[in-house]
């Protein structure tokens, strides 16, 4: 019996929350038409914010540059429409706090006229670094939320050597299914988008995690994959948190990824499923990320399902579509269990936004939390094989450090611990605001250290320059003294020649 099968059987985290991803994975996938107005924010990633390269009253085409990378670990802006540049300034960020950040406003012009692309005839005669260039170049980031720029991983898993990509199509938080929709409708990308990512890292195999929730999805990408022996499809347990990097690497290869540790270190990489979509887009169409499905559910939701947008679609205009059955009590871009409350739906849509919740009175609701009766249930949810118990008890008396030494920095936030607490204590948000505080308190830490080292730095000039003023005036003081005694001996010598 294989690693696999026995995980089959005995899981031993994780949480089974109700899916609720139909009827909305099952209705066709709908176009969503270009809006009048886009609002391309120039933060869609990790890293370095992208830098403006147009001008107010700039005409631009769908597709077209807008914003260029900034720094090694950045992305660059491409519109999503074609029309006219109207604004450079700020809209609401897809954040609990609400807080500005700088976008690009396009006025559409209805046309969706796109640039003169530059597809890649042969791809896999091309060299590697060519597939990554170009994929740098169409800005394509993580688009299973972490967002984080294509290219450095693939550079990063060819330094290393990786032999074995991972594609996860794993989806499992709850009401989502962008990506189950992506392997339904476009196999055939996916599975091309994950071979050209194998040949720009240089891997051998590609492992296609997929939760066995979703029968199409693998009965379709089974199909695209018959031809290539080399990429497997690879049927998982519906388990929260099953799409995890981490969980999902132990769970197709064994390989544990030690916690100071990146997957890419122990020969695995890992990528979404719509992330190898866009890296297919992106090198055979030669399109650059500027669209993307995205979930539309809730119970406030009247027709929920999936819609094909441009990014920098406003949340309200994709509400607008899809037809609200009642005002909204929560909206969270993301999943309910690891995604990102939002104040409002002024918001645009961003790279990394694979669905938007908008919650009714009953989904919102949220119990109020009783002390803890130590039933241990979160520790055997954990996937990180924490003790959460411990953790919040130490964070609960301000013992941070305490709650650091259970290994707080491990955790990954999944909220599998708060899902299954008979008390209803919001453990994630303990450990968020600890977390938190901790990175702070390193950054004080960090400034004060620099503070002292320019101070003693200081003062250690200071002192070599009092040193070396010192030294100087004792040497022109021994220089005047010799000088004098210089002058003076002449005379003293014609004074004793006179006498005699």
């Amino acid at each position: 019996m294989g690693f696999l099968d026995r995980f089959l059987k005995t899981p031993s985290w994780g949480v089974h929350p109700e899916d609720h991803k139909r009827p909305a994975a099952d209705v066709a996938l709908r176009i969503f038409p270009t809006p009048e107005r886009i609002f391309m924010p120039l933060n869609q990633h990790v890293g370095g914010m992208a830098r403006p390269i147009v001008m107010v009253g700039q005409k631009v085409l769908k597709g077209q540059l807008i914003a260029e990378a900034q720094g090694n670990i950045s992305a660059p802006i491409h519109a999503s429409a074609s029309g006219t540049i109207s604004a450079i300034g700020e809209v609401t960020a897809p954040h609990p706090s609400g807080l500005p950040f700088k976008a690009i406003t396009i006025d559409s012009d209805g046309a969706d006229r796109w640039i003169d692309t530059d597809p890649l005839v042969d791809p896999f005669s091309a060299a590697p670094e060519e597939i990554t260039k170009r994929t740098a170049a169409a800005g394509v980031v993580g688009l299973g939320g972490a967002t984080f720029p294509a290219a450095p991983k693939f550079a990063l898993g060819k330094r290393l050597k990786v032999k074995t990509l991972i594609v996860n199509g794993g989806e499992c938080e709850p009401y989502l299914s962008s990506d189950d929709r992506v392997m339904r409708d476009f196999p055939e990308m996916v599975i091309d988008g994950a071979r050209l990512v194998m040949h720009a890292i240089g891997a051998t195999e590609a492992l296609v995690g997929i939760e066995d929730n979703k029968p199409e999805a693998i009965a379709a990408m089974r199909k695209a994959a018959a031809a290539f022996p080399e990429v497997k499809i690879r049927p998982l347990p519906a388990l929260y948190p099953m799409g995890s990097d981490r969980q999902l690497i132990k769970v197709l290869t064994g390989i544990e990824v030690p916690s100071d540790a990146r997957a890419a270190e122990t020969g695995v990489l890992v990528h979404n499923v719509s992330t190898c979509a866009a890296v297919h887009k992106a090198i055979r169409l030669g399109q650059p990320l500027v669209e993307r499905i995205i979930t539309i559910n809730g119970g406030a939701i009247a027709n929920p399902g999936n819609l094909f947008a441009p990014l920098g679609t406003m949340i309200g205009d994709l509400f607008a579509f899809v037809g609200l059955k009642e005002a909204p009590s929560r909206l969270i871009l993301g999943g309910p269990m690891m995604g990102t409350p939002l104040l409002h739906d002024r918001i645009p849509i961003v790279k990394g936004a694979s669905g938007i919740l908008a919650f009714n009175a009953v989904e919102a609701h949220v119990p109020d939390a009783g002390p803890c009766i130590r039933c241990g249930s979160c520790t055997k949810a954990c996937p990180m094989g924490l003790l959460p118990l411990e953790m919040a008890a130490r964070i609960k008396v301000g013992d941070l450090e305490g709650a650091e030494a259970y290994a707080l920095q491990d955790c990954i936030s999944c909220g599998c611990c708060a899902y299954v607490c008979p008390s209803h204590i919001p453990l994630v948000q303990y450990f968020s605001h600890a977390k938190g505080e901790l990175t702070a308190a390193e950054r004080t830490k960090l400034r004060t250290d620099a503070t002292k080292r320019l101070a003693e730095a200081k003062a250690a000039r200071i002192e070599r320059e009092n040193r070396e003023k010192a030294e100087a005036a004792a040497r022109r003081k021994a220089e005047r003294e010799a000088a004098k005694a210089a002058a003076a001996t002449p005379a003293t010598t014609e004074k004793q020649g006179v006498s005699a």
